[in-house]
């Protein structure tokens, strides 16, 4: 949606700021802010609610609050005296008073539908599988919460499969107990996810090709290129811990496991809760309010609270960086540099053991690239040039 008043226009799915028809930078809670109050144009907006919706919920300091209303102002060249289009309402809250045109931006074309297939693992597990597009293949490792329907039209997952499979064949699948893969399964071991990802692979009839790998399935991909290097052409890995924090950080590891895990355990199946909110905060600090919403449903979708809680504490504790100097194949390992999720010296790590691996440090502080940012489409352009 695009919001015009005085000389400003504001685009939350571009997430794009204008004055003057000149484009802005704002940081990322000023410019939730404003879209909150250009929605609410008229309407007396409460500290309340400008904390749920712009810090999603998490305690924040009064100066914190009146730095951002205060850039907010200036965004819009307005002033706190002044007050002729940002109005305080003195122990209530704000109100945009400036007339607010509304405009829908059109709608970019969805994505086709897929047939979505399911296969039997080495252990009887069902795993849910599709493939996008034309072209020479990539498969994309099954990684944390993916839906082989929800994902499509998702506006994190749908631009991320988009820059994947463009001008490609892109093969995907949900890891085992999570999304349209089965549910019921009770085993959980890296040897077992290695198998997964070889019956998608077989099931689509790959026989040498290149994966895409992200955050714990990083792990998963490197230890299938490990077991059959034959099968493997290069290796992409994005925000890559090849340590689980349990590993590499002792005590401190093990006591963020647990919190997030208490997080899982407290919010889960109820997206409106502080609890995953703030679970959700740590993927994607820069993501916009529709975007947390929207993860957040999908995780719900994805997976049992259970299962959630077993797979953060599998995860915490693998370790695959004695695999790594034994995988010869080309490698870009790329990372956001401010990463708050998984920290960049893992990628560090890993293109140091990795005998044939390049890095690529992105200026973000996304563990999952939203794709409003300019590390998004760097990253994609990355991934374009090292497959071709």
């Amino acid at each position: 949606m695009e919001y015009r008043f005085a000389d400003c226009l504001l685009d939350d799915d571009r997430h794009l700021f204008t004055r003057g028809g000149e484009a802005r930078h704002l940081e990322p809670q000023v410019f939730s802010l404003l879209v909150l109050l250009a929605r609410n144009s008229g309407q007396v907006v409460s500290k309340a609610e400008i904390i749920d919706q712009v810090w999603h919920g998490q305690i924040v300091s009064e100066a914190t609050i009146s730095a951002r209303i205060s850039a907010a102002r200036q965004a819009v060249g307005d002033t706190g005296k002044a007050q002729q289009i940002i109005r305080t309402i003195h122990r209530v809250g704000l109100q945009l008073v400036a007339e607010v045109e509304r405009q829908g931006r059109a709608q970019s074309a969805p994505m086709p539908p897929v047939q979505v297939r399911l296969l039997r693992s080495s252990d009887g597990t069902g795993i849910a599988w599709s493939e996008i597009g034309e072209g020479a293949p990539l498969l994309r490792a099954g990684h944390w919460m993916t839906h082989q329907e929800l994902d499509l039209d998702n506006p994190i997952w749908g631009p991320w499969l988009q820059g994947l499979g463009r001008g490609r064949r892109l093969v995907r699948y949900d890891p085992r107990g999570t999304g349209m893969s089965d549910r019921g399964c009770t085993d959980l071991s890296l040897e077992l996810m290695v198998d997964d990802l070889k019956a998608v692979a077989d099931a689509a009839s790959l026989a040498r090709f290149p994966i895409f790998a992200a955050s714990q399935s990083v792990s998963v991909a490197c230890a299938f290129a490990h077991r059959y290097p034959e099968r493997v052409s290069k290796l992409i890995l994005y925000g890559s811990f090849v340590q689980g924090a349990v590993i590499r950080d002792g005590d401190q590891g093990k006591a963020l496991t647990q919190a997030i895990g208490h997080w899982i355990s407290t919010g889960w199946g109820s997206p409106t809760v502080g609890a995953l909110k703030s679970f959700t905060s740590l993927f994607m600090p820069d993501a916009t309010e529709d975007q947390v919403q929207s993860f957040m449903q999908i995780q719900v979708a994805s997976a049992s609270r259970e299962w959630a809680v077993r797979l953060r504490d599998f995860f915490g504790t693998v370790d695959v960086s004695h695999l790594l100097p034994e995988i010869e194949v080309p490698v870009l390992v790329a990372h956001a540099a401010n990463d708050a999720l998984q920290p960049f010296s893992q990628a560090q790590l890993a293109a140091q053991l990795l005998p044939n691996a390049s890095l690529l440090r992105l200026d973000s502080i996304n563990h999952i690239l939203v794709p409003q940012e300019p590390a998004f489409e760097q990253f994609m352009t990355a991934v374009d040039h090292f497959l071709a």
